[in-house]
């Protein structure tokens, strides 16, 4: 596998996966299901002027198969006529779909700001058990340098080996730098977009993104930045998953929403921004998805924000998770582990030797 960075991070983006395969030189890369190839291709042209590959393939037919091959053929010289490329050489993986039935074990990691050893140790919580794995934004500190973008793969490689969907939450301090808005070429997205849906098993899901925390004219972005009008964008696809009403379909137990800033919660000034707007999506959670959780991170915290706790400052429509941090002395990282398991929602914040600081345990919501 030397060609390849890592082994593929296989992240769940509404009906499909986007496998995403980081790679050391130019290739042409494909992934092969049961025969069927698809490919990395720009309207009909093999790319290979790009170290990180994008493959798409259809949830049912990997979720089916339990496995994928990447193929790839280094890149000799690539001319108008006869290019050169080297023999095909592959990799092979297993996948292990999220299970319909019995309990789910997540794990969450957001505020790493650009480390991997500890978060990475943190994050093998539940070893081969783990059925999905979440990024929540922040896990670089910043995106002055395309070589950032590496560590997301870095920790998906190690936790989850190839063999386990992810999902990826945009932060805000994803958006820094002016490698920024080369992100969503190393990142998932639907349509070019950094928030959409998604389906895992019994798990109906949703990812939101808040963009920078403060207003687009704070000094410290430099008049880089939209995302005023960006979160005005989104709020329109957040009205179309309400009235398209997804989350109602046959099989969904569980609803969850993952947004890197917990929205719900008003910080003090200058982070006290977009608080209509902000409290228009709590309300839309509110009376049409009504979620079970919001995973979050943002508030370098690990706890638990029930209605009407200390986070709840716009009508919470569900417990908020805060799910990451380092200890005030730096030694240590804390994600969540969090099993879904018969209506129980089992919350277990643990360190890099695995061990539980903290836990608490919620019952799903009647509906």
């Amino acid at each position: 596998m030397k060609e390849l960075l890592t082994s593929p991070a296989v992240f769940a983006v509404e009906n499909t996966y986007q496998i995403m395969v980081p790679v050391r030189n130019e290739m042409l890369l494909w992934v092969e299901i049961d025969g069927e190839k698809f490919y990395d291709h720009s309207n009909g042209i093999l790319r290979s002027d790009t170290l990180i590959h994008r493959v798409s393939v259809p949830m049912d037919k990997l979720n089916k198969a339990c496995g994928y091959t990447v193929c790839y053929k280094n890149i000799i010289e690539r001319k108008p006529y006869h290019p050169e490329t080297e023999d095909t050489k592959s990799e092979i993986y297993r996948f292990y779909p999220v299970k319909k039935d019995g309990k789910i074990n997540i794990y969450h990691i957001s505020d790493s700001h650009g480390e991997y050893a500890l978060p990475a140790k943190t994050g093998a919580y539940f070893g081969e058990d783990i059925d999905l794995l979440i990024l929540n934004g922040d896990i670089i500190d910043h995106s002055g340098d395309v070589k950032n973008f590496e560590l997301i793969f870095r920790l998906c490689d190690y936790i989850t080996h190839g063999e386990h969907p992810c999902v990826f939450s945009r932060g805000n301090h994803d958006l820094r730098g002016f490698c920024a808005e080369q992100l969503a070429d190393y990142t998932p997205c639907f349509n070019g977009k950094s928030y959409y849906t998604f389906r895992l098993g019994k798990i109906w899901g949703m990812v939101l993104d808040c963009g920078e925390d403060k207003s687009d004219s704070h000094p410290e972005y430099g008049g880089t930045v939209c995302c005023s009008s960006f979160r005005r964008e989104e709020t329109e696809y957040l009205k179309e998953v309400a009235e398209k009403r997804e989350y109602l379909n046959d099989g969904i137990e569980y609803r969850l929403v993952i947004v890197h800033n917990p929205f719900t919660y008003t910080l003090e000034p200058p982070f006290d921004i977009e608080q209509e707007l902000y409290k228009y999506w709590t309300d839309i959670l509110n009376e049409e998805i009504k979620p079970d959780l919001i995973i979050s991170g943002h508030l370098h915290d690990a706890c638990v924000s029930e209605t009407g706790g200390k986070l709840d400052t716009k009508g919470q429509p569900c417990p908020v998770i805060v799910g990451s941090k380092f200890t005030e002395d730096g030694s240590d990282f804390i994600g969540c582990a969090l099993t879904l398991d018969g209506g129980d929602m089992n919350i277990c914040f643990t360190n890099s030797e695995n061990r539980i600081v903290n836990s608490k345990t919620l019952k799903k919501a009647m509906r």
